[in-house]
């Protein structure tokens, strides 16, 4: 099973990373979204070491926030089909966290900030699903949320 798993794992990073970039262009273009945090765009500060080290992409791990609070993002993960509610990263489904109430929190708050975390960040791990299915889903979700 691991070595029929590796085969095939050069395929899925090529899917992961595709998807993901196609999201993060979604997000990054949505009036819901205050901000999104991945190096494949100019505004963040490693983005050179991106385009100097990852020419083909990388990254299907990346946080985003919305527009509203701590509430705003729990509603939008409760309202997003397709992703799993997961800590998990890097699997082949997609996954949704909400990092400050979850793998972050039992930081203080000078801690959270210090780490990039807002009370609305949200972090995903895009999958292999047809990317059109994840966008749907969360259409679906920002409209539970207006």
């Amino acid at each position: 099973m691991f070595l029929q798993g590796l085969e095939t794992l050069s395929l899925r990073v090529e899917r992961h990373v595709s998807n993901a970039l196609k999201i993060v262009d979604y997000l990054s273009k949505h009036p819901q979204v205050e901000a999104v945090h991945h190096p494949s765009l100019e505004s963040e500060p490693s983005h050179y070491l991106y385009k100097k080290y990852l020419p083909n992409g990388g990254g299907s791990i990346f946080t985003f926030e919305i527009k509203g609070d701590a509430k705003t993002a729990q509603k939008f993960i409760d309202n997003l089909a397709i992703f799993s509610l997961l800590a998990n990263v890097a699997d082949v489904k997609s996954l949704v966290i909400h990092p400050a109430t979850t793998t972050h929190s039992q930081c203080t708050e000078e801690e959270l900030l210090d780490q990039g975390i807002k009370p609305n960040t949200i972090r995903l791990s895009i999958g292999i699903e047809k990317v059109e299915d994840l966008i749907a889903a969360l259409d679906a979700a920002f409209e539970a949320v207006k």
